[in-house]
């Protein structure tokens, strides 16, 4: 968990020092890109597989289910755990994470298309 957030913040602060590399240092600017984005890569496969399993819980267990039924929670107990449930199972954020890791990718190919085909 802790590589996954050093590894996104590392990323996302070598996206920002391309416009200040292609200042002072352009040949840094494809090595810190190439960072970047196999970075997002991984990041967001990663963030992907961890939202898929966090839906499966809910769904393969019933979390919801079984929360509304137990009656050792109190009422406002009850209303947070299903909403945070609720919002696991209907977040799209997993599709967020999918189009990234697959932009990633498709951008990584087509640079390296035109380095090998140009």
């Amino acid at each position: 968990m802790y590589s996954a957030f050093v590894l996104g913040l590392s990323t996302a602060i070598a996206l920002r020092a391309i416009i200040v590399l292609d200042h002072i240092q352009p040949g840094w600017v494809r090595p810190a890109w190439y960072f970047a984005v196999l970075g997002n890569f991984l990041f967001f496969y990663y963030r992907y597989q961890i939202t898929e399993k966090r839906k499966k819980a809910v769904r393969d267990y019933q979390l919801i289910e079984k929360v509304e039924e137990l009656d050792s929670l109190s009422e406002e107990d009850r209303e947070v755990l299903i909403y945070l449930l609720n919002s696991i199972r209907k977040s799209p954020e997993h599709l967020n994470y999918l189009i990234i890791f697959v932009f990633s990718l498709v951008a990584i190919a087509i640079d390296l298309g035109f380095v090998f085909f140009s």
